[in-house]
């Protein structure tokens, strides 16, 4: 059946009353499915042609695409945020890291000159184990060996303070210096017949690699008495580094 003939017979359908119109699409629907040769649409479209909305058969293709793509970008999009909610959870988890020690008051001994207990002097520089330890997050501060070792790479704060006493006639006698991996960083340090006590503190902002090593060390010759437990070593992450 041609185009021009389906036309006037879709005009027709206005002239005849209910009985008439549908004989016309009965005639219409029939006409569509004797259909000879390749279909300008799928079967199911085009039988939704004729029981639905007229242009179904042409949307009906475009529909399917757009449900496909769209349920595709839904599925890369929900993997995105799945990747990116590993990526946060992980980055919260390394950057919990702090710690907070001082030292005991056990390590001082009677020392000739003081009537306090001290820690010193000897004969090179030694690391001081801060090994009451308050505060451990992350598991990276070695109370035996006063050393915290950074396992997550980023910027930390180091802050430590140092606190002696002596006799009014004495010698206020100590240095005490943070090292990473060996090299100095900063220091305190006292010298002077002025101060019977006193006390320092100093704060470093460091860059850590993993593996990297930070301890505090009292230098050759040096003591730090009486209230040991007022010399604290504390720690912790600024940020970690995310490309890592």
């Amino acid at each position: 059946m041609g185009a021009l003939p389906l036309l006037l017979l879709s005009g027709a359908l206005f002239l005849y009353g209910r009985v008439e119109a549908q004989s016309s699409i009965d005639t219409l629907k029939q006409a569509a499915l004797s259909w000879v040769g390749p279909l300008p649409c799928n079967p199911w479209d085009c039988s939704c042609a004729f029981t639905n909305q007229r242009s179904c058969c042409c949307a009906a293709n475009d529909m399917f695409t757009l449900e496909d793509n769209t349920f595709q970008r839904i599925k890369t999009l929900w993997s995105s945020v799945d990747a990116l909610n590993s990526r946060v959870k992980a980055l919260i988890g390394r950057s919990k890291v702090a710690f907070k020690a001082t030292m005991s008051t056990s390590l001082g001994v009677a020392v000739s000159g003081s009537p306090y207990p001290c820690f010193g002097p000897f004969s090179t520089n030694v690391p001081i184990p801060f090994s009451d330890v308050k505060l451990n997050t992350g598991n990276g501060y070695n109370p035996s060996m006063g050393v915290f070792t950074a396992q997550t790479p980023g910027v930390y704060v180091f802050s430590f303070t140092t606190y002696s006493a002596v006799n009014d006639a004495d010698r206020l006698y100590y240095k005490v210096q943070l090292m990473k991996n060996g090299v100095m960083g900063v220091s305190v340090w006292e010298n002077n017949r002025d101060d019977a006590e006193d006390s320092a503190t100093q704060v470093v902002v460091l860059e850590m690699l993993q593996g990297d090593q930070v301890y505090l060390e009292l230098m050759s010759g040096r003591t730090l008495c009486k209230r040991l437990d007022y010399n604290i070593f504390t720690g912790y992450i600024l940020y970690p580094y995310s490309d890592y």
